[in-house]
């Protein structure tokens, strides 16, 4: 909020924007409008009437997706705002939207707003003591999950997430009506195949549809920040690599309820574990890294592989991380290849336990939460 006169924080819903909004807006004396309420749309008949009596107070407008004509008003405020030396941190703008679909959702406030992605909960806001690192992987990061009073009920508010985006949230953010049971089913189809390499002609022929209409669910998917498409690494080296990207449902809670998982004992016998495992390290690396860092994977034909490769502000060369589940890390062969490959600057093996150690010269064995701590260090 330092340059810009407006900051939206934007990402799937339940993820506890409302919450934050409400806890901001008691702090600082902020107006605060949600925009699912009538009333409250009611009062921003006459936009720039109604907001010039706060031109001196935050404003918090909540689901902004709502009432997406308020942004060329915005603009308008903003502007004469700046002009009157009113130019930082007006508005505070929440969306269960992507950064992408705001854009579309009115005119552009290039140079006037600041894009802030709201995750889920990770490794670094949860402590042991509020809920296991065991929780938070099998029920994932959306607070009414995690916190719920048992599993079944965590498992319960997750099939209602998934149903709710199905059947009302695709069909408002695109403004446009989709088939809910093909896009769900996609959708299970990815959790089944969570981190592998995307196949979009193998899963338009299973859903007997279109290759290209099953690339624009996954850019929809995308978009509402659900699943994440992992690009892989292009190094300039004598060997064949692989050119798709990797797909991941990105909270590892909605991938247990896409496939019946309850528990942590119904997961841990699982054949989705290893992979599951390795989605929930990623995202939540990733919400770890400093703003500007690049992520990839890398794998070449002759299998070679990294499954994490981050390109640090900086740095000249990458970070390389290998995910295993398990208690007993090991480098495999794969990934010495691909490190001499690439030559990382540092390389790690990302296990289940807490301890760090050296598993040879140049790679170390580091737990989730510490790794993750390294990287929000790192910037």
């Amino acid at each position: 909020m330092k340059r810009q006169a407006a900051v939206a924080l934007i990402g799937p819903r339940q993820v506890g924007k409302t919450t934050l909004a409400l806890a901001i807006a008691e702090q600082t004396e902020a107006l605060y409008l949600d925009l699912e309420a009538g009333a409250d749309r009611a009062k921003l008949a006459d936009p720039a009437l109604f907001l010039s009596e706060y031109e001196d107070r935050l404003v918090i407008l909540d689901e902004i997706h709502r009432a997406p004509e308020l942004f060329q008003e915005l603009r308008g405020l903003i502007d004469r705002g700046r002009r009157a030396g009113k130019a930082m941190g007006r508005f505070l703008i929440l969306g269960s939207a992507s950064m992408d679909l705001l854009r579309q959702s009115g005119e552009s406030l290039a140079g006037r707003i600041e894009y802030v992605p709201l995750n889920p909960l990770d490794v670094l806001d949860v402590t042991a003591a509020t809920a296991p690192m065991a929780a938070l992987w099998v029920r994932g990061g959306l607070p009414d999950s995690l916190l719920a009073a048992s599993d079944t009920d965590s498992l319960a508010f997750r099939r209602d997430f998934i149903r709710t985006y199905l059947q009302r949230d695709v069909a408002e953010f695109t403004q446009r009506r989709l088939p809910a049971e093909t896009l769900e089913r996609l959708w299970t189809m990815l959790a089944h195949g969570q981190g592998g390499l995307l196949n979009a002609s193998r899963l338009a022929a299973s859903l007997g549809v279109s290759s290209p209409t099953v690339t624009g669910y996954i850019d929809l998917l995308v978009n509402l920040l659900l699943v994440r498409r992992l690009r892989p690494f292009h190094a300039n080296v004598r060997k064949r690599l692989v050119k798709s990207p990797k797909v991941y449902v990105r909270d590892s809670g909605l991938v247990h309820a896409l496939l019946g998982i309850e528990s942590h004992n119904a997961l841990a016998g699982h054949p989705v574990a290893g992979a599951s495992w390795e989605g929930f390290v990623i995202e939540n690396l990733l919400a770890a890294v400093p703003p500007g860092t690049a992520a990839s994977f890398f794998r070449t034909q002759a299998g070679a592989e990294i499954d994490l490769v981050l390109e640090l502000p900086g740095r000249r060369k990458p970070w390389a991380i290998e995910v295993k589940l398990g208690l007993t890390p090991s480098s495999s062969r794969g990934f010495l290849h691909a490190r001499g490959d690439i030559e990382p600057e540092r390389a790690f093996i990302v296990y289940s336990g807490d301890e760090r150690y050296p598993l040879s010269e140049d790679v170390e064995a580091i737990g989730l939460r510490e790794m993750a701590a390294a990287l929000q260090e790192s910037g």
